[in-house]
């Protein structure tokens, strides 16, 4: 179970992280999590290039390591990056210290000050020490959820479910992983054209 669209209580139990952007402005921003991977995260990048769209990248730090040159990729070809746990950690169920540990891991390797709790699942102590240890973090949410790392649905319901729910400032969330893969690859350049045709333009956090 998963809101395409995350609420307004949500966002007020969380005051402190990151939902969205400026709304009076026509931006949005792309988001990519659980990468690099190789042939996924080429796909994104070169389809990203075609509609002139920056994004912006929360990588997991055992695929940095394991795939060093895509990653250096993205970062060569103007979209920024964060932190997205060494290992994919589920907050709810780790230690705050193994949390931070890990988070710490994967902060070396992305040099970045934007942080996304993978699955979206952290501790209010765990924010409380993210904050302590990197108080330079930003702590990066969305307020639109793709679904697209939903076996059970179709690229068409992908495409809906970003398509209804971005206004401007929107964060997006994609995955450019294996699991997704199916759905992202026909589904974003659909999104990209048609948000394009509306005026909006496609920013890095």
């Amino acid at each position: 179970m998963y809101l395409t669209s995350s609420p307004f209580w949500l966002q007020w139990f969380y005051p402190t992280l990151t939902w969205h952007k400026n709304r009076k402005e026509k931006i949005i921003y792309l988001t990519f999590d659980d990468g690099p991977i190789p042939v996924v995260t080429p796909y994104v990048l070169n389809t990203l290039k075609k509609f002139n769209a920056q994004a912006t990248f929360f990588c997991i730090g055992e695929n940095i390591d394991k795939y060093p040159e895509i990653f250096s990729e993205i970062i060569s070809e103007g979209h920024t990056v964060g932190n997205h746990t060494q290992s994919h950690l589920k907050g709810w169920n780790t230690r705050d210290d193994d949390y931070l540990n890990n988070v710490r891991k994967c902060s070396e390797l992305t040099g970045s000050q934007l942080f996304r709790p993978p699955y979206g699942r952290i501790k209010k102590s765990q924010i409380t020490a993210i904050n302590k240890q990197f108080p330079e973090t930003e702590i990066v949410m969305w307020d639109v959820l793709s679904g697209d790392f939903d076996q059970t649905i179709s690229a068409r319901t992908c495409i809906s479910n970003v398509l209804k729910n971005t206004r401007n400032g929107s964060i997006i969330v994609f995955h450019d992983s294996i699991k997704a893969f199916g759905r992202l690859e026909q589904s974003l350049p659909i999104i990209l054209e048609k948000l394009s045709a509306q005026g909006f333009v496609f920013r890095t956090l």
